[in-house]
Protein backbone atom coordinates (compact mmCIF):
# COMPACT_ATOMS: atom_id res chain seq x y z
CA UNK A 1 0.00 0.00 0.00
CA UNK A 2 2.81 2.39 0.93
CA UNK A 3 4.47 1.58 -2.41
CA UNK A 4 1.30 2.49 -4.31
CA UNK A 5 1.05 5.76 -2.41
CA UNK A 6 4.64 6.59 -3.31
CA UNK A 7 4.01 5.82 -6.98
CA UNK A 8 0.92 8.05 -7.09
CA UNK A 9 2.78 10.78 -5.22
CA UNK A 10 5.72 10.86 -7.62
CA UNK A 11 3.48 10.69 -10.70
CA UNK A 12 1.43 13.56 -9.32
CA UNK A 13 4.60 15.49 -8.56
CA UNK A 14 5.88 14.76 -12.08
CA UNK A 15 2.61 16.06 -13.58
CA UNK A 16 2.72 19.21 -11.47
CA UNK A 17 6.39 19.72 -12.35
CA UNK A 18 5.66 19.35 -16.06
CA UNK A 19 2.85 21.87 -15.80
CA UNK A 20 5.10 24.33 -13.98
CA UNK A 21 7.85 23.71 -16.51
CA UNK A 22 5.45 24.41 -19.39
CA UNK A 23 4.29 27.59 -17.70
CA UNK A 24 7.88 28.67 -17.12
CA UNK A 25 8.80 27.91 -20.71
CA UNK A 26 5.81 29.92 -21.96
CA UNK A 27 6.84 32.79 -19.71
CA UNK A 28 10.42 32.58 -20.98
CA UNK A 29 9.25 32.56 -24.62
CA UNK A 30 7.02 35.57 -24.00
CA UNK A 31 9.78 37.36 -22.15
CA UNK A 32 12.34 36.57 -24.86
CA UNK A 33 9.99 37.57 -27.67
CA UNK A 34 9.02 40.73 -25.83
CA UNK A 35 12.65 41.52 -25.14
CA UNK A 36 13.60 40.95 -28.77
CA UNK A 37 10.79 43.18 -29.99
CA UNK A 38 11.73 45.80 -27.42
CA UNK A 39 15.39 45.55 -28.42
CA UNK A 40 14.61 46.05 -32.07
CA UNK A 41 12.03 48.71 -31.30
CA UNK A 42 14.43 50.73 -29.17
CA UNK A 43 17.15 50.35 -31.76
CA UNK A 44 14.90 51.48 -34.57
CA UNK A 45 13.47 54.42 -32.69
CA UNK A 46 16.80 55.51 -31.24
CA UNK A 47 18.17 56.24 -34.73
CA UNK A 48 21.39 54.48 -33.73
CA UNK A 49 23.74 54.23 -36.71
CA UNK A 50 25.63 51.18 -35.39
CA UNK A 51 22.36 49.32 -34.78
CA UNK A 52 21.26 49.96 -38.35
CA UNK A 53 24.65 48.98 -39.76
CA UNK A 54 24.92 45.73 -37.83
CA UNK A 55 21.28 44.60 -37.51
CA UNK A 56 18.75 46.37 -39.72
CA UNK A 57 20.45 46.94 -43.07
CA UNK A 58 21.93 43.40 -43.36
CA UNK A 59 18.38 42.08 -42.80
CA UNK A 60 16.99 44.48 -45.41
CA UNK A 61 19.49 43.17 -47.97
CA UNK A 62 17.85 39.76 -47.76
CA UNK A 63 14.76 41.28 -49.37
CA UNK A 64 14.29 41.83 -53.07
CA UNK A 65 15.39 45.45 -53.76
CA UNK A 66 11.98 46.64 -54.93
CA UNK A 67 10.25 44.87 -52.03
CA UNK A 68 12.70 46.52 -49.62
CA UNK A 69 11.96 49.90 -51.22
CA UNK A 70 8.24 49.37 -50.80
CA UNK A 71 8.66 48.25 -47.18
CA UNK A 72 10.69 51.37 -46.41
CA UNK A 73 8.00 53.62 -47.89
CA UNK A 74 5.29 51.89 -45.85
CA UNK A 75 7.40 52.16 -42.69
CA UNK A 76 7.70 55.91 -43.24
CA UNK A 77 4.03 56.19 -44.13
CA UNK A 78 2.95 54.66 -40.83
CA UNK A 79 5.55 56.42 -38.70
CA UNK A 80 7.72 53.34 -38.13
CA UNK A 81 10.93 55.25 -38.69
CA UNK A 82 13.21 56.96 -36.18
CA UNK A 83 12.48 60.60 -35.54
CA UNK A 84 15.27 63.14 -35.41
CA UNK A 85 14.56 64.92 -32.15
CA UNK A 86 17.59 67.20 -32.20
CA UNK A 87 17.00 70.73 -33.50
CA UNK A 88 19.07 71.64 -36.53
CA UNK A 89 22.07 73.84 -35.86
CA UNK A 90 21.83 77.48 -36.89
CA UNK A 91 24.72 77.11 -39.36
CA UNK A 92 22.58 74.72 -41.42
CA UNK A 93 19.59 77.02 -41.82
CA UNK A 94 19.23 78.60 -45.21
CA UNK A 95 16.75 80.62 -47.28
CA UNK A 96 16.06 80.18 -50.98
CA UNK A 97 13.15 81.23 -53.24
CA UNK A 98 11.46 82.80 -50.24
CA UNK A 99 11.40 79.41 -48.49
CA UNK A 100 13.02 78.75 -45.11
CA UNK A 101 14.97 75.48 -44.86
CA UNK A 102 15.88 74.18 -41.40
CA UNK A 103 18.75 72.36 -43.09
CA UNK A 104 19.91 71.97 -46.71
CA UNK A 105 19.72 68.16 -46.87
CA UNK A 106 16.71 66.93 -48.83
CA UNK A 107 15.27 63.62 -49.94
CA UNK A 108 15.59 63.24 -53.70
CA UNK A 109 12.74 62.11 -55.92
CA UNK A 110 12.43 58.38 -56.49
CA UNK A 111 11.94 57.20 -52.91
CA UNK A 112 8.40 58.47 -52.28
CA UNK A 113 7.02 58.17 -55.78
CA UNK A 114 3.36 58.43 -54.80
CA UNK A 115 3.39 61.00 -51.99
CA UNK A 116 2.75 58.51 -49.20
CA UNK A 117 5.67 59.10 -46.85
CA UNK A 118 6.31 62.87 -46.78
CA UNK A 119 5.72 63.37 -43.08
CA UNK A 120 7.66 60.29 -42.03
CA UNK A 121 10.69 61.37 -44.02
CA UNK A 122 10.51 64.93 -42.74
CA UNK A 123 10.51 63.44 -39.23
CA UNK A 124 13.69 61.52 -40.07
CA UNK A 125 15.41 64.92 -40.32
CA UNK A 126 15.32 65.96 -43.97
CA UNK A 127 15.04 69.69 -44.56
CA UNK A 128 12.74 69.07 -47.51
CA UNK A 129 11.23 66.12 -49.36
CA UNK A 130 10.59 65.64 -53.07
CA UNK A 131 7.86 63.25 -54.22
CA UNK A 132 7.57 61.67 -57.64
CA UNK A 133 8.17 61.51 -60.44
CA UNK A 134 4.40 61.80 -60.92
CA UNK A 135 2.78 61.32 -64.32
CA UNK A 136 -0.68 62.62 -65.32
CA UNK A 137 -2.19 59.17 -65.76
CA UNK A 138 -1.33 56.07 -63.74
CA UNK A 139 1.21 53.79 -65.42
CA UNK A 140 3.00 50.63 -64.27
CA UNK A 141 6.51 51.51 -65.42
CA UNK A 142 8.92 48.97 -66.82
CA UNK A 143 8.73 45.19 -66.24
CA UNK A 144 10.33 43.67 -63.14
CA UNK A 145 13.05 43.11 -62.11
CA UNK A 146 13.94 46.76 -62.47
CA UNK A 147 16.02 47.60 -59.38
CA UNK A 148 19.47 46.15 -58.65
CA UNK A 149 21.76 46.55 -55.66
CA UNK A 150 25.45 46.98 -56.37
CA UNK A 151 26.48 46.18 -52.81
CA UNK A 152 30.20 46.11 -53.54
CA UNK A 153 29.97 49.63 -54.97
CA UNK A 154 27.45 51.29 -52.58
CA UNK A 155 25.27 51.87 -55.61
CA UNK A 156 21.93 51.07 -57.23
CA UNK A 157 20.82 50.67 -60.83
CA UNK A 158 17.14 51.26 -61.49
CA UNK A 159 14.98 51.24 -64.57
CA UNK A 160 11.62 51.88 -62.93
CA UNK A 161 10.37 53.91 -65.90
CA UNK A 162 8.15 56.46 -64.11
CA UNK A 163 5.87 53.95 -62.37
CA UNK A 164 3.22 56.28 -60.98
CA UNK A 165 -0.25 56.23 -59.46
CA UNK A 166 -1.01 59.42 -61.38
CA UNK A 167 -1.81 63.02 -60.50
CA UNK A 168 -5.21 62.41 -58.89
CA UNK A 169 -3.98 59.93 -56.28
CA UNK A 170 -0.97 62.02 -55.27
CA UNK A 171 -2.98 65.27 -55.18
CA UNK A 172 -5.41 63.63 -52.77
CA UNK A 173 -2.59 62.57 -50.44
CA UNK A 174 -0.84 65.94 -50.48
CA UNK A 175 -4.12 67.74 -49.88
CA UNK A 176 -4.81 65.51 -46.87
CA UNK A 177 -1.45 66.42 -45.27
CA UNK A 178 -1.46 70.11 -46.18
CA UNK A 179 -1.86 71.27 -42.57
CA UNK A 180 1.16 69.23 -41.47
CA UNK A 181 3.56 71.76 -43.00
CA UNK A 182 7.08 71.08 -44.12
CA UNK A 183 8.62 71.69 -47.52
CA UNK A 184 7.44 69.17 -50.10
CA UNK A 185 8.38 69.50 -53.77
CA UNK A 186 6.74 67.64 -56.63
CA UNK A 187 8.81 66.08 -59.39
CA UNK A 188 6.80 66.00 -62.62
CA UNK A 189 7.14 63.40 -65.36
CA UNK A 190 5.42 62.53 -68.61
CA UNK A 191 3.46 59.42 -69.51
CA UNK A 192 5.40 56.97 -71.64
CA UNK A 193 2.90 57.06 -74.52
CA UNK A 194 2.10 60.76 -74.34
CA UNK A 195 2.33 62.56 -77.66
CA UNK A 196 2.64 66.00 -76.05
CA UNK A 197 5.30 66.12 -73.34
CA UNK A 198 4.80 69.82 -72.57
CA UNK A 199 1.09 69.24 -71.97
CA UNK A 200 1.91 66.56 -69.38
CA UNK A 201 4.20 68.89 -67.42
CA UNK A 202 1.70 71.74 -67.64
CA UNK A 203 -1.00 69.39 -66.34
CA UNK A 204 1.27 68.61 -63.39
CA UNK A 205 1.68 72.29 -62.51
CA UNK A 206 -2.07 72.82 -62.66
CA UNK A 207 -2.79 69.71 -60.60
CA UNK A 208 -0.33 70.49 -57.78
CA UNK A 209 -0.72 74.27 -57.64
CA UNK A 210 -1.21 75.24 -54.01
CA UNK A 211 0.21 71.93 -52.77
CA UNK A 212 3.82 71.88 -53.99
CA UNK A 213 6.56 73.92 -52.31
CA UNK A 214 8.37 73.73 -55.64
CA UNK A 215 8.04 72.00 -59.02
CA UNK A 216 10.66 69.92 -60.82
CA UNK A 217 10.67 69.34 -64.58
CA UNK A 218 12.25 65.91 -64.89
CA UNK A 219 13.54 65.51 -68.44
CA UNK A 220 16.63 63.54 -67.49
CA UNK A 221 15.53 60.07 -66.43
CA UNK A 222 17.21 57.50 -68.69
CA UNK A 223 14.33 55.04 -68.32
CA UNK A 224 11.63 56.69 -70.45
CA UNK A 225 12.30 56.52 -74.20
CA UNK A 226 13.04 59.92 -75.74
CA UNK A 227 12.78 61.83 -72.46
CA UNK A 228 16.37 63.06 -72.39
CA UNK A 229 15.94 64.57 -75.86
CA UNK A 230 13.82 67.25 -74.17
CA UNK A 231 17.03 68.67 -72.63
CA UNK A 232 18.21 69.72 -76.07
CA UNK A 233 17.65 72.55 -78.55
CA UNK A 234 14.33 74.26 -79.11
CA UNK A 235 12.44 71.47 -77.32
CA UNK A 236 13.89 72.57 -73.99
CA UNK A 237 13.10 76.24 -74.57
CA UNK A 238 9.49 75.53 -75.56
CA UNK A 239 9.04 73.21 -72.59
CA UNK A 240 10.42 75.72 -70.08
CA UNK A 241 8.27 78.52 -71.46
CA UNK A 242 5.12 76.39 -71.38
CA UNK A 243 5.67 75.26 -67.79
CA UNK A 244 6.64 78.73 -66.53
CA UNK A 245 3.58 80.28 -68.15
CA UNK A 246 1.38 77.61 -66.54
CA UNK A 247 3.00 78.21 -63.14
CA UNK A 248 2.50 81.98 -63.43
CA UNK A 249 -1.16 81.51 -64.30
CA UNK A 250 -1.91 78.85 -61.66
CA UNK A 251 0.14 80.30 -58.78
CA UNK A 252 -0.23 84.06 -58.30
CA UNK A 253 2.29 85.82 -56.04
CA UNK A 254 3.20 86.05 -53.26
CA UNK A 255 4.43 82.58 -52.45
CA UNK A 256 4.72 81.48 -56.07
CA UNK A 257 6.54 78.09 -56.05
CA UNK A 258 9.79 77.94 -58.02
CA UNK A 259 10.24 75.71 -61.05
CA UNK A 260 13.48 73.70 -61.24
CA UNK A 261 14.91 71.79 -64.18
CA UNK A 262 16.52 68.43 -63.40
CA UNK A 263 19.34 67.54 -65.78
CA UNK A 264 21.48 64.48 -66.50
CA UNK A 265 25.18 64.23 -65.63
CA UNK A 266 25.83 62.75 -69.06
CA UNK A 267 25.26 65.95 -71.08
CA UNK A 268 28.03 66.98 -73.44
CA UNK A 269 29.83 70.28 -72.95
CA UNK A 270 27.73 71.80 -75.73
CA UNK A 271 24.51 70.56 -74.17
CA UNK A 272 25.47 71.92 -70.75
CA UNK A 273 26.18 75.28 -72.36
CA UNK A 274 22.73 75.24 -73.97
CA UNK A 275 21.03 74.43 -70.66
CA UNK A 276 22.94 77.26 -68.99
CA UNK A 277 21.92 79.72 -71.70
CA UNK A 278 18.26 78.70 -71.42
CA UNK A 279 18.40 79.10 -67.65
CA UNK A 280 20.09 82.50 -67.76
CA UNK A 281 17.61 83.78 -70.33
CA UNK A 282 14.84 82.95 -67.81
CA UNK A 283 16.67 83.67 -64.57
CA UNK A 284 13.91 85.96 -63.30
CA UNK A 285 11.35 83.17 -63.64
CA UNK A 286 13.24 79.85 -63.42
CA UNK A 287 14.00 78.77 -59.88
CA UNK A 288 17.11 76.76 -60.61
CA UNK A 289 18.65 73.46 -61.65
CA UNK A 290 18.80 70.06 -59.98
CA UNK A 291 22.16 68.50 -60.80
CA UNK A 292 22.00 65.62 -61.40
CA UNK A 293 19.88 62.62 -62.23
CA UNK A 294 21.28 59.09 -62.49
CA UNK A 295 23.95 58.26 -65.07
CA UNK A 296 23.98 55.81 -67.93
CA UNK A 297 27.79 55.70 -67.84
CA UNK A 298 29.59 52.84 -66.10
CA UNK A 299 32.90 53.28 -64.34
CA UNK A 300 35.43 50.60 -65.18
CA UNK A 301 36.02 50.09 -61.46
CA UNK A 302 32.53 48.79 -60.66
CA UNK A 303 32.78 45.40 -58.96
CA UNK A 304 29.18 44.23 -58.69
CA UNK A 305 27.92 41.50 -61.03
CA UNK A 306 24.89 43.75 -61.67
CA UNK A 307 27.03 46.56 -63.09
CA UNK A 308 26.03 45.74 -66.67
CA UNK A 309 22.30 46.07 -66.01
CA UNK A 310 20.47 48.68 -68.10
CA UNK A 311 19.20 51.76 -66.28
CA UNK A 312 20.34 54.73 -64.26
CA UNK A 313 23.26 54.30 -61.86
CA UNK A 314 23.14 56.14 -58.54
CA UNK A 315 25.17 56.09 -55.36
CA UNK A 316 28.83 56.48 -54.56
CA UNK A 317 30.12 56.01 -58.16
CA UNK A 318 28.08 59.07 -59.18
CA UNK A 319 29.58 61.34 -56.52
CA UNK A 320 32.46 62.87 -58.47
CA UNK A 321 30.60 63.10 -61.79
CA UNK A 322 27.64 64.87 -60.22
CA UNK A 323 29.84 67.24 -58.19
CA UNK A 324 31.88 68.09 -61.28
CA UNK A 325 28.62 68.79 -63.13
CA UNK A 326 27.47 71.06 -60.30
CA UNK A 327 30.73 73.01 -60.57
CA UNK A 328 30.44 73.23 -64.33
CA UNK A 329 26.85 74.47 -64.29
CA UNK A 330 27.68 77.00 -61.56
CA UNK A 331 30.51 78.33 -63.72
CA UNK A 332 28.42 78.38 -66.91
CA UNK A 333 25.62 80.29 -65.17
CA UNK A 334 28.01 82.67 -63.40
CA UNK A 335 26.58 81.59 -60.06
CA UNK A 336 23.31 83.34 -60.94
CA UNK A 337 21.09 80.22 -61.03
CA UNK A 338 20.51 78.29 -57.77
CA UNK A 339 21.60 74.66 -57.94
CA UNK A 340 20.47 71.63 -55.96
CA UNK A 341 23.30 69.07 -55.90
CA UNK A 342 22.41 65.38 -55.85
CA UNK A 343 24.38 62.21 -56.48
CA UNK A 344 26.56 60.08 -54.21
CA UNK A 345 26.02 62.01 -50.97
CA UNK A 346 27.12 59.55 -48.27
CA UNK A 347 28.74 61.95 -45.79
CA UNK A 348 28.93 65.55 -44.71
CA UNK A 349 32.13 65.76 -46.74
CA UNK A 350 30.25 64.74 -49.90
CA UNK A 351 27.57 67.34 -49.20
CA UNK A 352 30.16 70.01 -48.43
CA UNK A 353 31.99 69.38 -51.68
CA UNK A 354 28.75 69.98 -53.58
CA UNK A 355 28.06 73.18 -51.65
CA UNK A 356 31.54 74.52 -52.33
CA UNK A 357 31.13 73.51 -55.99
CA UNK A 358 28.01 75.67 -56.22
CA UNK A 359 25.01 73.86 -54.71
CA UNK A 360 22.70 75.83 -52.43
CA UNK A 361 20.95 72.63 -51.33
CA UNK A 362 21.77 68.93 -51.59
CA UNK A 363 19.66 65.80 -51.92
CA UNK A 364 20.24 62.10 -51.33
CA UNK A 365 18.45 58.81 -51.80
CA UNK A 366 20.80 55.87 -52.44
CA UNK A 367 22.82 56.45 -49.26
CA UNK A 368 19.52 56.22 -47.36
CA UNK A 369 18.89 52.84 -48.99
CA UNK A 370 22.42 51.66 -48.15
CA UNK A 371 22.83 53.05 -44.63
CA UNK A 372 19.32 53.64 -43.29
CA UNK A 373 17.80 56.77 -41.68
CA UNK A 374 20.71 57.55 -39.29
CA UNK A 375 22.75 58.72 -42.29
CA UNK A 376 20.66 61.90 -42.45
CA UNK A 377 21.63 63.11 -38.99
CA UNK A 378 25.25 62.09 -39.53
CA UNK A 379 25.48 64.10 -42.75
CA UNK A 380 23.98 67.16 -41.10
CA UNK A 381 26.31 66.95 -38.12
CA UNK A 382 29.40 66.52 -40.28
CA UNK A 383 28.35 69.29 -42.65
CA UNK A 384 27.89 71.70 -39.74
CA UNK A 385 31.35 70.82 -38.43
CA UNK A 386 32.97 71.37 -41.83
CA UNK A 387 31.23 74.71 -42.39
CA UNK A 388 32.30 75.91 -38.96
CA UNK A 389 35.88 74.68 -39.40
CA UNK A 390 36.20 76.78 -42.55
CA UNK A 391 34.80 79.86 -40.85
CA UNK A 392 31.36 79.93 -42.49
CA UNK A 393 28.39 80.98 -40.39
CA UNK A 394 25.82 79.64 -42.87
CA UNK A 395 25.43 77.34 -45.85
CA UNK A 396 24.80 80.26 -48.18
CA UNK A 397 28.22 81.74 -47.36
CA UNK A 398 29.91 78.55 -48.55
CA UNK A 399 27.99 78.15 -51.83
CA UNK A 400 30.46 78.27 -54.72
CA UNK A 401 33.45 78.86 -52.44
CA UNK A 402 35.69 76.79 -54.69
CA UNK A 403 35.14 79.34 -57.45
CA UNK A 404 36.22 82.31 -55.34
CA UNK A 405 39.84 83.31 -54.71
CA UNK A 406 40.95 83.15 -51.11
CA UNK A 407 38.29 80.62 -50.12
CA UNK A 408 40.42 77.48 -50.06
CA UNK A 409 39.64 74.89 -47.43
CA UNK A 410 41.51 74.78 -44.16
CA UNK A 411 43.66 71.70 -43.68
CA UNK A 412 41.75 70.74 -40.56
CA UNK A 413 38.39 70.80 -42.36
CA UNK A 414 39.68 68.82 -45.32
CA UNK A 415 41.40 66.22 -43.14
CA UNK A 416 38.35 65.90 -40.91
CA UNK A 417 36.07 65.46 -43.91
CA UNK A 418 38.25 62.75 -45.43
CA UNK A 419 38.56 60.95 -42.09
CA UNK A 420 34.78 60.91 -41.62
CA UNK A 421 34.23 59.63 -45.16
CA UNK A 422 36.79 56.85 -44.67
CA UNK A 423 35.17 55.81 -41.40
CA UNK A 424 31.76 55.61 -43.04
CA UNK A 425 33.19 53.53 -45.87
CA UNK A 426 34.80 51.16 -43.35
CA UNK A 427 31.54 50.82 -41.42
CA UNK A 428 29.64 50.08 -44.63
CA UNK A 429 32.12 47.39 -45.63
CA UNK A 430 31.83 45.82 -42.18
CA UNK A 431 28.03 45.88 -42.30
CA UNK A 432 27.96 44.41 -45.82
CA UNK A 433 30.13 41.52 -44.70
CA UNK A 434 28.06 40.70 -41.64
Amino acid sequence: MRLLKNIFFFRGFEYVSKQKLKEKLKSMVKLTAGGTVAFYGIGLWSNNAKFYESMVMPAVRWLDPEMAHRAAVLAAKYGLVPRDRSPDLAVLRTSLWGLEFDNPVGLAAGFDKHGEACDGMLDVGFGFVEVGSVTPQPQPGNPQPRVFRLEEDDAVINRYGFNSEGHAAVVERLRARREAGGLVGVNLGKNKLSADAAADYVAGVNAFAGLASYFVINVSSPNTPGLRELQKGDDLERLLDSVLEARDAACPPPGRPPVLLKIAPDLSAEQRQHVAQCALARKERLGGLIVSNTTISRDAGLRSPHAAETGGLSGRPLQKLSTDTVADMYRLTNGQIPIVGVGGVFSGEDAYQKVRAGASLVQLYTSLAVCGPPIVGEIKRQLAELLTADGFSSVSEAVGADHRPGKTRTNSAAIHGRAVSEQIRADLRTAAGS
